[in-house]
């Protein structure tokens, strides 16, 4: 804004008031003032241009620097726009990942259901094959004993034939040499020693009647000492039988009496009770060779083929020539394949033999872990067996 001439002059007077001033300055004063007002205003048009000027370079300053800022927060939107595409993307890429890895999960568990199911065909198969190897080899043990047998009784009949010959060809000599003694000595004495003779002959026919007659007699005792003596031992082999029996029974008996009472023990205090039934621990049972869970048998099975088709009899081959009973023995298996504990439910009767039998059972552990279908049941399985042993070990 200009500022009002007439402000600056009227300064000029009050300021000049203050000195006198003579009279005939009074023109040049005049003319000096309105030089001096117009150069203030001067300077004063030129300071307000400037300002101006300056007000137009500020606003334009703002106005560039409202643009730079519109043009940021434009930036900016489209940054986050990009960023917000960015993470959908990133999102939509995650979700598709996830699909792929349920499908694979997915995928790896059908074939992992198909190896299992494959794997249970395969163990059904080889336990098949397992079997009918037993079977065939049990056949053809009993084939090549049979024929052992023959070649015996065979050797025993052509050894008893080649003495009868030989007895008879003896005999034949000895009555040629003697018959030739005779007909020598009869040529001799023909006249003389003819009654004699004809006496002797008599005579000795008699004596080989009766002596005849004593063999078959001694035949005929020797035969019926021999049946005796066999039907007495036939008679002590069905005691002894019927004795192992009855031990048996007993034994079983006793067995079962002393798992009542450890059953109505565990009822009155189940605290203290030992029976694996009262424990913490899930328990399965196979006392025999079927039984509804086919797996439970199938892993029986699988057990009691490692002692009956490897080289465990050779652990027992020499105990076992001792006289003893079947033992029955149940054996507690863990989920792992470990033993838990051996228990003789009917003992040999032979210390030395049942401690080999553990022996065995300890020496193949661990026997596989359980199979999942049988894990999802139990975490100990109990297998009862009768161990019998002849040319190998085989358990009922």
């Amino acid at each position: 804004m200009d500022a009002p001439p007439n402000s600056t002059v009227r300064s000029i007077p009050i300021q000049e008031r203050e000195a006198p001033v003579p009279d005939n300055a009074g023109d040049v004063a005049q003319k000096q003032l309105e030089n001096e007002a117009r150069e203030r205003a001067l300077e004063v048009a030129k300071l307000e241009q400037q300002k101006l000027a300056a007000e137009r370079l500020r606003q334009a300053e703002l106005m560039a620097d409202v643009q730079r800022e519109a043009a940021r927060q434009e930036q900016l939107r489209q940054e986050a726009a990009r960023q917000e595409n960015d993470r959908a993307e990133a999102a939509r890429k995650e979700a598709l990942r996830q699909e792929q890895v349920r499908q694979a999960q997915l995928e790896s568990a059908r074939q992992e259901q198909l190896r299992q199911e494959a794997a249970r065909a395969e163990q059904v198969a080889r336990n098949e094959a397992l079997r009918q190897e037993a079977e065939r080899q049990a056949l053809a043990r009993q084939e090549e004993l049979r024929r052992e047998q023959a070649k015996l009784d065979e050797k025993v009949r052509q050894e008893a034939a080649r003495q009868a010959q030989e007895r008879a060809e003896l005999a034949r000599t000895e009555t040629a040499r003697k018959a030739e003694a005779q007909r020598q000595e009869q040529l001799k004495q023909a006249q003389l020693e003819a009654a004699r003779q004809a006496q002797q002959q008599e005579v000795a026919r008699q004596d080989e009647i009766k002596q005849a007659a004593a063999r078959q007699e001694a035949a005929k005792q020797e035969a019926a000492r021999l049946e005796q003596a066999k039907r007495e031992q036939v008679q002590l082999e069905k005691a002894r039988q019927e004795a192992e029996r009855e031990e048996r029974l007993r034994a079983i008996g006793r067995q079962l009496n002393e798992e009542a009472a450890q059953r109505d023990a565990a009822l009155k205090n189940p605290s203290k009770s030992l029976l694996p039934t009262v424990s913490g621990q899930r328990r399965g049972w196979l006392f025999g060779r079927a039984d509804p869970n086919v797996d439970l048998v199938q892993y029986a099975e699988a057990m009691s083929k490692k002692f009956e088709l490897n080289m465990a009899f050779d652990m027992v081959r020499e105990v076992v020539k001792q006289r003893h009973v079947s033992p029955m023995v149940t054996v507690a298996i863990r989920a792992d394949g470990s033993v838990e504990k051996v228990t003789f439910v009917v003992s040999s009767g032979v210390p030395s033999i049942d401690d080999a039998i553990r022996k065995v059972i300890t020496s193949y552990a661990p026997y596989g872990a359980f199979p999942p279908a049988i894990a999802r049941q139990y975490d100990v399985i109990e297998i009862r067996r009768t161990w019998i042993f002849d040319t190998a070990i085989r358990l009922q």
